[in-house]
């Protein structure tokens, strides 16, 4: 089981900030807004490094989740592709950027990202056959302007699934393992899809994914970021349901392999 950890990052390089027309006070309003805060030590937390591949920037430099080809990414249509240049309330980000901008933000942080992510992958896979990665994410509890899904009647857990890189029966274990709590859950509700590195996107049957996303109401004050004094248990159930929806759905390859 692997781990990617793309947006709870709130840095922002020097040189990416002088393309921000934000103030500061208006970057760290949209930094609050943006940061899936405290995912890293929600899931990952004591999980060995080796284990990890967490994003060391800001998505709000370069969303490392995103498609690299924005014909592919459905949220380009927002301004906020792979390099965003809209906010999430619609105004724009950056300066109107200069010639060769975008691809050496990509070939600084994007790139290095997904090979850094293909590399742990396939070295998981070339010793045991088999990979799990698990997509970890957080969300608000009310929809954000640029959002796709506006109902307003939000889960406390989503999970998503990719239609190559998620067997039915991964699916459900997870749904089953997450609703065992006192927590309600969806299946792609707020939000779809599993992250895989790209050089083996809809490639490699041997890579399996899912995305795991908490409210965030559950574990911080949204208003500020700040963590309520129920984070840890919040992380403790939530590894604990990891397990379990891991041993649920090897109990079912066992099964289903005599």
């Amino acid at each position: 089981m692997l781990f990617h950890v793309p947006h709870d990052s709130t840095w922002i390089p020097h040189s990416v900030r002088s393309q921000f027309l934000l103030n500061d006070v208006e970057l760290q309003a949209e930094l609050l807004r943006m940061t899936d805060h405290g995912t890293f030590d929600l899931f990952a937390q004591n999980i060995p490094v080796r284990r990890v591949v967490r994003s060391t920037v800001s998505r709000l430099a370069v969303d490392v989740e995103r498609f690299e080809n924005d014909a592919l990414e459905t949220m380009a249509s927002r301004g906020m592709g792979a390099v965003y240049e809209r906010t999430s309330d619609g105004r724009r980000l950056r300066y109107p950027p200069v010639s060769g901008q975008r691809d050496e933000l990509m070939k600084v942080f994007y790139y290095p990202h997904h090979e850094r992510l293909g590399d742990t992958v396939q070295e998981v896979i070339n010793r045991h056959n088999h990979a799990l990665l698990i997509d970890v994410h957080s969300f608000p509890s009310r929809p954000l302007p640029y959002e796709l899904d506006q109902r307003s009647d939000r889960p406390d857990i989503c999970i998503g699934t990719d239609e190559f890189h998620t067997p039915l029966g991964l699916a459900q274990a997870f749904l089953q393992a997450f609703r065992e709590t006192e927590w309600t859950v969806a299946l792609n509700i707020p939000f779809a899809g599993a992250l895989v590195p790209m050089s083996l996107y809809r490639k490699e049957h041997r890579l399996t994914a899912v995305m795991v996303e908490v409210n965030r109401s559950l574990y911080v004050d949204e208003v500020s970021g700040e963590r309520r004094p129920c984070f840890l248990s919040v992380a403790m159930a939530v590894r604990k349901c990891l397990v379990s929806a891991v041993t649920l759905w090897n109990g079912e390859r066992n099964d289903s392999s005599i």
